[in-house]
């Protein structure tokens, strides 16, 4: 979990993902979210896995990808053996192809969400973020909140890990014991964490006060977003593209390696 949080983290680099505006990588993101709740085929579902791993290589992020599909392996897991379980009790207690065929389409429906939004949150900085939401005309408190939460949450995540390391070199054992026992033995952990949040929290509202947050209700930005032509040219082409999508869903019938899937989860 911690690492995949921390698959989420803004990395600043130099490329042509990374220059894009927010909102157009927003709407990207939204479009893969359509394609991925409309189709339920399992090579639809593996396509736009495999078709983001080109700009994930065209912005340099990688590593961090890579590193934020690791931490999700373990909910992937959740989500097929859930959704297997689910279809062989609903089939009578058999194994068939389409229970296969559809938990396997769910656990990558996770993953294309998880890799299209990595890809979202590596590229494009808080502030950026912020300020695309305002010109979407978001209240502020609403876009601040947002923007404090997705850069202080990686934080807090790693701060976590240091705290399970700090406390394992003291001779605690998080991985023995029963579930019980085990629960108890991370109250070590929670208690440091809570801590530390609200020590966090005060300085975050320290800091806001010192800047006189809230006292005018018109604010100014340093840096306004405006659109280039490659964001013209994005946009277009995520428009098509979505179009398509949903188009052929509805008025083109697509092979089907077994019968659609009856269970869902």
């Amino acid at each position: 979990m911690i690492r995949m949080l921390d698959g989420f983290r803004f990395r600043r680099k130099e490329s042509v993902i990374h220059r894009l505006d927010p909102r157009v990588k927003g709407l990207y993101t939204v479009a893969v979210l359509v394609a991925a709740v409309l189709y339920t085929e399992v090579y639809i579902m593996l396509l736009l896995v495999l078709l983001q791993v080109p700009l994930m290589l065209i912005a340099g992020i990688r590593r961090e990808w890579l590193r934020s599909l690791r931490g999700s392996i373990i909910f992937a897991l959740f989500i097929f053996t859930v959704n297997l379980i689910s279809g062989y009790v609903y089939s009578g207690f058999r194994l068939t192809p389409t229970t296969l065929a559809y938990s396997t389409s769910m656990t990558l429906r996770f993953l294309t969400l998880i890799v299209s939004f990595s890809i979202f949150f590596l590229t494009t900085s808080p502030e950026d973020l912020g300020l695309a939401m305002e010109k979407l005309h978001i209240p502020y408190d609403f876009c601040f909140a947002f923007t404090s939460a997705i850069r202080f949450v990686p934080d807090l995540a790693i701060e976590v890990q240091s705290i399970i390391d700090a406390q394992k070199s003291r001779g605690l054992e998080l991985e023995k014991g029963g579930i019980t026992q085990r629960v108890r033995k991370y109250i070590p952990v929670l208690i440091p964490m809570f801590v530390r949040s609200f020590e966090r929290s005060l300085e975050l509202a320290e800091a806001m006060e010192a800047r006189a947050y809230g006292a005018v209700k018109r604010r100014t930005s340093l840096y306004e977003l405006k659109m280039r032509r490659s964001d013209y040219t994005a946009l277009i082409l995520i428009t098509a593209l979505l179009a398509a999508a949903v188009y052929i869903r509805y008025f083109y019938k697509l092979p089907e390696l077994f019968p659609p899937a009856l269970v869902t989860v």
